[in-house]
């Protein structure tokens, strides 16, 4: 039987890879293991490693690679560390990595310089940050690439990749994201104490290249969302450098007033729900991209981060500046909710993990092999 381990450090990468970790725990020809760390094991972000163990997963092993603000470079080195005692005891056929995460780059490290193979998903897409500069990194490192789209297919080709190696299965979100078991929207409401059904989403992160200019930047979104006719569910940044001086401005200008619920984290079906009966998302999520265009709703993306992201035409890009943000939030009455305008199948159709499931089935999957080569276009 083959082991293959899923590694996972944010609420976020947790909801894209639980239906590939759903399939092979249902599969008697794998093992299914996963490594939870990161953002997972701090109580500040709601420790949703807890949510990872409600998903009934057997073998699950907690990691504790960092305590609350700790640098980017330390939570690398911890993670390594960690990762490389752990699969020296229980080594995996395979490591299966998502996305752009210090946690992410750290596993495929480990992956490469132990001759595991390692399989990355959503590889070979841009966002303009140092985000991009991480999983570009991971690409290199892995032997594997379970893509989202065709351009990404053909990024990771440029980069010299081979062919051979990249799968195209969609974005593993959508299949979530299609799923009749979603709670209903009452439920959501009553199990967050959301006291209003019109509210917007606001969900923002750092940007860890403008670090100086994250306080103006906080105060132009918060002084935007005050000035709002809307009510909002704010949901906490993700743990990387800077968010504390978002965390702070939260909780001195927001935290307690009735038009304002605050969460650590949201379960990634509840947010979803959420998210599908929001009148807009707001901040600099990909969520805001991906998720968000899906359901027809608007998005307001501020700022850079998602700058060179694939952008439908529900996405609205504006600065961090607050009049051009209240603009866009007061316009959004004027848009009408159109799902599945923007999506055209551009992240997938809601069949990744069936398709994941195929590729690591098939005997040549277990050919690729873990000396890599770049490959020249000629």
């Amino acid at each position: 039987m083959r082991k293959i381990l899923f590694i996972t450090g944010t609420r976020a990468d947790f909801g894209k890879l639980k239906p590939l970790m759903r399939a092979v725990e249902a599969c008697t020809e794998f093992r299914c293991m996963v490594f939870v760390t990161g953002m997972h094991t701090l109580r500040l972000y709601g420790e949703t490693r807890h949510e990872v163990e409600l998903a009934g997963f057997k073998d699950i092993h907690v990691f504790h690679n960092q305590f609350t603000n700790e640098s980017m470079d330390h939570v690398l080195a911890n993670t390594i560390a960690g990762l490389s005692r752990y699969i020296h005891e229980t080594p995996p056929d395979l490591i299966v990595v998502h996305g752009d995460r210090v946690e992410t780059l750290a596993s495929a490290i480990v992956g490469a310089l132990n001759n595991i193979l390692v399989a990355h998903v959503e590889g070979g897409e841009r966002s303009g940050t140092v985000d991009e500069l991480i999983r570009h990194a991971v690409s290199k490192l892995s032997h594997a690439h379970f893509v989202a789209n065709r351009e990404a297919a053909e990024r990771l080709v440029q980069m010299g990749e081979s062919p051979e190696t990249i799968f195209e299965i969609g974005s593993p979100d959508i299949d979530v994201m299609k799923s009749d078991a979603l709670p209903t929207l009452e439920a959501a409401l009553k199990y967050y104490e959301v006291p209003f059904v019109d509210f917007g989403i606001l969900l923002f992160h750092p940007v860890t290249t403008e670090l100086e200019a994250l306080a103006q930047q906080t105060d132009e979104l918060l002084t935007a969302i005050e000035k709002s006719s809307l009510s909002w569910i704010v949901i906490y940044p993700n743990n990387d450098s800077g968010s504390k001086t978002i965390l702070d401005a939260y909780n001195a200008r927001l935290a307690g007033k009735p038009r304002f619920r605050i969460f650590p984290s949201i379960r990634f079906e509840y947010f979803l729900v959420l998210l599908k009966h929001a009148k807009v998302l707001l901040g600099n999520s990909s969520a805001g991209i991906r998720e968000a265009p899906i359901y027809g709703i608007p998005s307001i993306n501020v700022g850079s981060r998602q700058r060179l992201r694939y952008s439908g035409s529900e996405v609205v890009n504006v600065p961090f500046e607050e009049n051009a943000i209240l603009h866009a939030i007061e316009s959004i009455g004027q848009r009408e909710q159109n799902e599945h305008e923007t999506s055209g199948g551009y992240f997938g159709e809601g069949d990744s993990a069936n398709r994941f499931l195929d590729t690591v089935r098939s005997a040549s999957f277990w050919q690729i092999p873990c000396q890599k080569h770049f490959r020249d276009i000629l």
